[in-house]
């Protein structure tokens, strides 16, 4: 597995195949084009498998000093590989090289395998909210 990042947008390729894994985790939604290029700082994590995106993990800056750990996950023929361990733990690294002070990232309570991992890797529940949808959130929040 080779893991590496992009600042920005990345290429053609890439994104479509994070649309289509982004699709496959999210029982068919859409990762639209212009999402990403509305991201300040956006930072995109991805693990490759000879040649085929694993899983990817996207960010961005929400306010000076603090990121937004935004959208990620792994496709099923990769999970228990700890293939989002590793993306998670390469997002941080380069968020805090980058001198982010904290990380936030918002999750739900039916996808208990990423909360799981969330506070694994040093995250704090901070706060609950119902969304406009009426999807109960979760926001967490870790120092660097």
């Amino acid at each position: 597995m080779n893991y590496t990042y992009i600042k920005g947008v990345p290429n053609e390729e890439l994104v479509k195949g994070m649309q289509d894994l982004h699709k496959h985790i999210f029982e068919g939604a859409e990762l639209e084009v212009s999402e990403l290029k509305e991201k300040p700082q956006l930072l995109c994590c991805v693990a490759i498998d000879n040649a085929r995106l694993a899983g990817f993990k996207l960010g961005y800056e929400i306010e000076e000093g603090k990121f937004y750990s935004w959208l990620g996950g792994v496709h099923t023929d990769f999970r228990g590989q700890g293939v989002a361990s590793h993306l998670m733990e390469l997002q941080h690294k380069l968020v805090q090289e980058s001198g982010y002070k904290k990380i936030r990232t918002i999750g739900r309570n039916h996808r208990r395998a990423m909360l799981i991992l969330n506070l694994k890797h040093g995250f704090n529940v901070i706060e609950t909210f119902i969304s406009k949808k009426g999807t109960h959130k979760i926001i967490l929040e870790k120092d660097l």
